[in-house]
Order: C-alpha cells, then sequence, then structure tokens
C-alpha cells in the first residue's frame, strides 16, 4: 500500500472517430492504461484516467465524404462505437468524453491565446498542399513521398517514421495524396506557428531530468528530435475545427486549429470537464497544479512526438517557461507529464493492420465472440509493450486454454468447489505444516514484487509474476492431494484454507488485468459488495445537440493492494467456470476470416 495517497493523472491517447478502433489500437492506448489506473487506485492513489474521441480535422472531413455524411453525423456514430467498445473492454475511465464540446473548445482556446500571448505562437505564409480535382486542402498526414533526409519511400508530410524527423510535405520528394494518387498543388496561405525551437533548451533539461525513469526507447526517439526542432503550423485551412480565437480569424469559416494542437489540449479539457461534472469546478487543479501529483500518459510509438515534445512546449509556452518567457495563462501554471509510456506497434498474423485489406479484427467484434479480459489477458502477457509484437490466433487460444483455463480458471475451481462440497465455507485452517506457510508467504509476498512492477508500467513482469503465483499454488494442491485425505478432515480444512487464501491473493493481484472475471472470483468467495468497480455510459445533453455517450463510473470498490486473511464460515456455493475454453477450430475460422 502507498504510504501516502498521491494524485495520478492518467492522461490517455484519444482515439480518432473516423472508425471504429481495433484490438491493435487498444494494445497501445487502452489496456495498459486502464491496468495501470486500476493498480493505483487500489493502492490508495486518486486517479484521474480521462480521454475522449478525437473529432476534427481533415481525415473526418474525407471519411465523412466518402459516406455521404457531414462530419458531424460522422463522429456523432463514431464517438458512440468507441464509447460502447471501450466500455466493453472494461476500461474505467473517469470521464471519456469528446473534442466536440462548447467546453473543449474553450479550453482549446484559452491554451492559443496564452501561446500567442508570450510570444510562442506566430502567422506565417507557407506553401500549403491542396488536390487539384477537388480544391481542398491536404492535411500533412495525406501526403507520402521519399523522405529528403533518410530517403524512406512512405514518408508522411508531417514526419518521417522511419527517421523521425518532422517533415515538411512540400520537401518530399514525388509527394502522392493518399486519398486519390494526385500530385499535389502548392500554393500561399498564412497559417499560425506554435515557435518548438524556442523550448530546445527548456525540453532539452527536463528529457534529460527523466533518464532511468522512463522507457529507453521513448527517450531514446525525443532526444534525438531535439536537435532539429522546427516552427510547427497549428492552423489549417478547413472549416472542420475549433475556431482561431483571434480578431479577424475567429469569424473566419476557412481558417481552424490544427487536429493534433487541439487533441492534446484535450487531456486538460476533459480533467476540467470531469470537475465540473463532479460538483467541484477547481478539483482538476489536485492533478495539474499540485507539485506531488504524477501525470502518465498512454499511447503508441507513433505518438510519441506529441507527448513528449509538442505538448510539453505548449504546456511550458502557456507557464511561460521557454526561451522567451512569459506568463502563465488565466488557468495558472500547468504540469508536464511526469512519464509518457508508450508501446510499440501489434500486427496481426504477420501482417499490418489494415481495415482496407481486411487485415483486421474490431473491438466490437472481437468481443461478440471472446471474453473481454481474455484479450486483456493477452496484451498485457503478450503485447507490444517494449517492442513489435505479433498477434496470431493460435497463440491466443493456447494462452485462454493453458493459462487462463487450465492454470487459473482450474485453481479457483478446484479450491472453492472441494471447500464448498466438503464444508460449505471457508473452512478454519488447523496447524500449518512448512509446504502451507512457504505457500502462504510466497502469495503474500507477491503484493510487493508484482506492485512495483505494476508502478513501473512493466504490465508482462507484473502478470507474470502472478499467474507463478497460480502455478505455485496448482503445484502445491497437487502434492498435497486433500481429495486423497479421506479420513484426515482437520488436515483436508488447513489444506484447502491455504488454497483458497492463495486464490483470493492472486485474485486481487489479477485485478487490474482481469477485473470483471475477478469480480466473479469476489462473488465466489463469499465476498460482499463491488469488488472491482466497471464503467458504465451515461447519456449527456447539452451544447444544443443531440444526447451523446460519455464514459464514467465509481471505482473505488472493496479492492485494495493487500492480502486480506479470509473469514472462515464464510459460506460458499459451487463455483461457475471462470473462462470458456476455445475449440481449437477457432483458429481456422478466424484464418478464414482473415482470407489466410
Amino acid at each position: 500500500m502507498s504510504q501516502q495517497s498521491q494524485h495520478i493523472l492518467t492522461a490517455v491517447a484519444w482515439p480518432y472517430a473516423n472508425g471504429p478502433r481495433h484490438i491493435g489500437h487498444v494494445s497501445g492506448f487502452g489496456v495498459p492504461s486502464d491496468v495501470f489506473s486500476r493498480y493505483q487506485r487500489m493502492a490508495g492513489n486518486k486517479v484521474l484516467m480521462v480521454s475522449g474521441t478525437d473529432e476534427h480535422g481533415t481525415p473526418i472531413q474525407v471519411q465523412a465524404d466518402r459516406e455521404g455524411v457531414t462530419a458531424r453525423e460522422l463522429a456523432d456514430r463514431y464517438n458512440r462505437v468507441i464509447a460502447e467498445d471501450l466500455t466493453a473492454l472494461g476500461l474505467s475511465y473517469d470521464l471519456f468524453t469528446r473534442t466536440t464540446t462548447a467546453n473543449h473548445y474553450a479550453i482549446a482556446q484559452e491554451i492559443f491565446k496564452g501561446l500567442y500571448e508570450n510570444g510562442y505562437v506566430f502567422p506565417k505564409t507557407t506553401m500549403g498542399a491542396v488536390s487539384p480535382s477537388t480544391g481542398r486542402t491536404l492535411p500533412d498526414r495525406y501526403i507520402e513521398g521519399t523522405c529528403p533526409i533518410c530517403g524512406y519511400d512512405g514518408a508522411r508530410g508531417d514526419q518521417c517514421d522511419n527517421c523521425g524527423n518532422q517533415l515538411d510535405p512540400i520537401d518530399l520528394i514525388n509527394p502522392k495524396s493518399r486519398i486519390n494518387g494526385e500530385t499535389p498543388k502548392f500554393i500561399e496561405t498564412e497559417h499560425f506557428m506554435l515557435d518548438l525551437p524556442a523550448f530546445a533548451e527548456v525540453l532539452g533539461s527536463w528529457l534529460q531530468s527523466k533518464q532511468g525513469e522512463w522507457r529507453p526507447n521513448v527517450l531514446k526517439f525525443s532526444l534525438n528530435l531535439l536537435g532539429d526542432l522546427q516552427p510547427r503550423a497549428i492552423s489549417r485551412d478547413l472549416d472542420w475545427g475549433v475556431p482561431i480565437p483571434l480578431d479577424g480569424w475567429r469569424d473566419r469559416e476557412d481558417k481552424r486549429l490544427y487536429v493534433w494542437f487541439d487533441a492534446v489540449i484535450g487531456y486538460l479539457s476533459a480533467s476540467i470537464e470531469w470537475a465540473r461534472r463532479s460538483g467541484d469546478p477547481d478539483a482538476w487543479r489536485q492533478w495539474w497544479q499540485n507539485p506531488d501529483a504524477r501525470g502518465y500518459y498512454f499511447m503508441g510509438k507513433d505518438n510519441i512526438v506529441f507527448h513528449s515534445e509538442i505538448w510539453p512546449a505548449m504546456l511550458l509556452g502557456y507557464n511561460g517557461e521557454g526561451a522567451r518567457g512569459g506568463t502563465p495563462g488565466s488557468l495558472g501554471k500547468l504540469a508536464l507529464p511526469s512519464e509518457v509510456v508508450s508501446s510499440e506497434f501489434l500486427t496481426m498474423e504477420g501482417r499490418k493492420f489494415s481495415s482496407s485489406r481486411q487485415v483486421v479484427i474490431y473491438v466490437r467484434d472481437f468481443l461478440s465472440r471472446y471474453d473481454a479480459d481474455a484479450l486483456r489477458y493477452y496484451i498485457a502477457v503478450a503485447g507490444p509493450e517494449n517492442q513489435d509484437t505479433d498477434f496470431t490466433w493460435s497463440e491466443f487460444v493456447n494462452r485462454n486454454n493453458g493459462e487462463l483455463v487450465a492454470a487459473w480458471g482450474n485453481l479457483v475451481n478446484r479450491s472453492i468447489s472441494m471447500a464448498a462440497k466438503n464444508f460449505g465455507a471457508v473452512p478454519e485452517a488447523g496447524e500449518l505444516t512448512d509446504a502451507d506457510r512457504a505457500l502462504l508467504a510466497r502469495s503474500g509476498g507477491a503484493f510487493s514484487a508484482v506492485g512495483a512492477e505494476l508502478g513501473r508500467s512493466r504490465f508482462k513482469n507484473a502478470v507474470t509474476e502472478a499467474f507463478d503465483v497460480v502455478r505455485d499454488a496448482n503445484r502445491y494442491l497437487a502434492e498435497q492431494e486433500p481429495w486423497k485425505l479421506k479420513d484426515d478432515p482437520e488436515r483436508v480444512k488447513s489444506i484447502l484454507h491455504v488454497a483458497l487464501q492463495v486464490v483470493d491473493d492472486a485474485k486481487t493481484m489479477l485485478t487490474p488485468f482481469l477485473p470483471a472475471s475477478s469480480n466473479k472470483v469476489h462473488a465466489m468467495l463469499g465476498g460482499e459488495g463491488v469488488w472491482s468497480g466497471m464503467p458504465r455510459i451515461e447519456e449527456v445533453d447539452e451544447d444544443g445537440r443531440p444526447p451523446y455517450p460519455v464514459i464514467t463510473g465509481e471505482y473505488e470498490g472493496r479492492a485494495r493492494w493487500e492480502s486480506v486473511p479470509l473469514r472462515p464460515g464464510t459460506p460458499l456455493a459451487p463455483p461457475t467456470p471462470l473462462f470458456a475454453k476455445l475449440d481449437p477450430k477457432v483458429v481456422d475460422e478466424e484464418l478464414a476470416r482473415l482470407g489466410e
């Protein structure tokens, strides 16, 4: 347990609302952030987990045009789909909202004005890309070509994923539109720029202070970018987005804030919206202005630059802490990230996820066929935590059947079944043997080791350690053979009491990973009340728009990060299976869906 409660901000990358999210997406931002948040709550910390759907920008408009709907209609549809899917996955958001709220518009505009007034935003005439056939602006990431720095064929107009450098689409060699293959036309246009070079020194000092704290891949990537920071456009030529809050600009229909600029501000705007909904409009300040608070940002590796360079620069500029100085804006001084927790990429059966090529399985489709906790477990134990990882159906089936069913489910089932059948309640232990004491010490001692790994966002190590306890308990039962001790009921009581205590301990340690099934184990052991809270959807009717969903919930429950002695005499009922065993034919069926 924590010696002193801390305020922990879990800032989760905002899924883009131009379509449903697939399991590769949630392996990067969704499940890791929820595992972390659930552990921190159990450890006694005050967690605020926020995010929402990212709904502005040209890609939304492009997809809306393809479907023959307005950008707003498209965003409304996928906001609901994504919110429902993330709720079904058990992600414990305190608030999952969206970027098209009046609150978000106001906060995004406030950050822009603070940066502008401190001199970190300036207008500049640049060359913008437009589609020759439609006349519509092409977003940088919708232009591809050869990187002028490293020669990589497939660099985007905003960044080269091969060398990591920021790019301008006009500098690409042989640029092409990803929308229709046209060669874009470049015309003069005026935009507002964020003066990133003004933050090079302070960003460098800040990043260097994270040595030994951040994942090495994140820190190395971020430090490598410092040498070539360039001013970056934060406005765009389009009519779908947050208006620019300056005289002569706010009423223009052809200029909006760039979607990436307003999206990262969402962490702050969602926190402020949550505070208002909680009844204390200033509550957000405990996570953003308390010097003892910690902020953890979760995303896939393609978003590192926005969270380790650009968002910190925006916060520094708003605070007046860049090379040009300045004073904090009306919200006051805001905290920088404590850690950027980035996952690598998840591929599928050896191929990159691709909706257009049907190399994809959407969260909704997956959860219609398989247990949410089974997916959460797979992501934790075999996901892309620190290296690119391949999802295969055969490994998913093997881990479900061999680990969730045969190891954990079997331990729960046979321990509770024997106790319920023979005694109807948690039996009282008699004199303990060395083997009994060793297993109890092993289980109780694992809380420290598993908790330390969870606190460092090392989820694979944590869940592996917890499952080692499960395997030790199964080995203990196999060696003690209580089913053979019909003439020694007192010894049977001791064995089953020890086994049930370890089941309860393992349930607690696995709760961050497997919240739904841990709630079932809590009930099987005669536990009362809610063990670990689950998310729910609330319909919001405001801003003069049709109702839309937000995710929220009460997550405190009874779950605490500690071993709690079981009470002898607690009634037990025969258990129900914790996980369903999958037929190996699932592999063939799923590969057939992929066209293998």
